[in-house]
């Protein structure tokens, strides 16, 4: 279950002087509904909400999922294709951390006490107020391997 809701976004936007289009809201559903462990780019978002028969442009999409990751709603993420994904942001203890295949794109996620601890430590030392604390591994899954290997 999800952190925001509806009525929590609808609010934290009113705080900023924002409101809560129909467009934001069918978008922190599909992030809602999102089964745990997939993340979406703009063009997948894009592509989802065409084929369920919504016309939300692709430049709103844009626009929207930066604004819900700058509101720490959504987590943005470097993966291996070189653009951006996105899920949605779950509070302490829900971190964890990207292990990614640079030729076939699967990625693992991972949880990590250790990670998440020096991230604290390091922010705290800084006198920073840790917000996200992830680590993406780039790396090269066994099946890439055995593709790569001489016959």
């Amino acid at each position: 279950m999800s952190l925001y809701t509806t009525s929590s976004l609808k609010a934290e936007l009113n705080e900023r002087g924002w409101r809560l289009t129909p467009q934001r809201e069918t978008i922190l559903q599909v992030f809602q509904n999102l089964p745990k462990g997939n993340h979406l780019s703009a063009e997948d978002l894009y592509n989802e909400l065409q084929t369920d028969g919504e016309r939300i442009s692709l430049s709103t999409i844009y626009r929207t999922l930066k604004l819900m990751a700058r509101m720490g709603i959504l987590r943005e993420l470097e993966l291996a294709e070189g653009h951006k994904h996105y899920e949605i942001n779950q509070p302490y203890p829900y971190y964890h951390h990207h292990l990614i295949c640079v030729r076939c794109n699967k990625t693992i996620e991972f949880k990590s006490d250790s990670i998440l601890k020096i991230g604290t430590k390091t922010a705290q030392k800084e006198g920073y107020h840790l917000l996200d604390c992830q680590l993406s591994i780039h790396a090269i899954c066994p099946t890439c391997q055995r593709s790569l290997m001489p016959a």
